[in-house]
């Protein structure tokens, strides 16, 4: 035992008290990240509230996208509440927000093509991506379901 601890192991309960504090820490932190997302999420429906002051395109067109931001803060928000739940890791969250994301994207870019009365190539090939993006990560997400519905039986 001595010759261990002359090479550098450390005793046990050290390693073990020193484990315990990281684990704290690590949770403190992520804790504080699970408020910090979640007061985002409040403030940012507040701040989408005064979009409702002038109800037009415009501002209907904010408001949507306000929400689906909202909508991804919050996933984020539930990923951070399951590892602190110690579940298990999962995919499905992040693919989610992709496809929130890239609909978000083109919700904008098809208002922005409307209000210009003009479709140029940028506008048209982002579309595009955005469709694929969303087509490859929905298509990700129903395998992804398959095989855990497989592992699952």
């Amino acid at each position: 035992m001595a010759m261990e601890n002359e090479k550098g192991h450390g005793s046990p309960k050290l390693i073990c008290g020193i484990r315990k504090i990281l684990i704290y820490a690590d949770d403190a932190v992520h804790v504080f990240v699970a408020l910090a997302l979640l007061f985002s999420a409040i403030f940012m429906l507040a701040f989408t509230a005064m979009d409702f002051s002038a109800v037009n395109v415009s501002s209907i067109l904010l408001i949507i996208n306000d929400i689906l931001f909202v909508l991804i803060i919050m996933e984020l928000f539930w990923t951070v509440i399951r590892y602190l739940k110690r579940q298990e890791f999962s995919l499905k969250p992040f693919l989610g927000i992709g496809i929130i994301s890239s609909l978000r994207r083109i919700l904008m870019l098809e208002a922005q093509m409307s209000m210009d009365r003009q479709s140029d190539y940028y506008h048209l090939s982002e579309l595009g991506i955005c469709t694929a993006i969303v087509l490859i990560l929905v298509v990700s997400y129903f395998l992804l379901a398959k095989v855990e519905k497989k592992l699952a039986d």
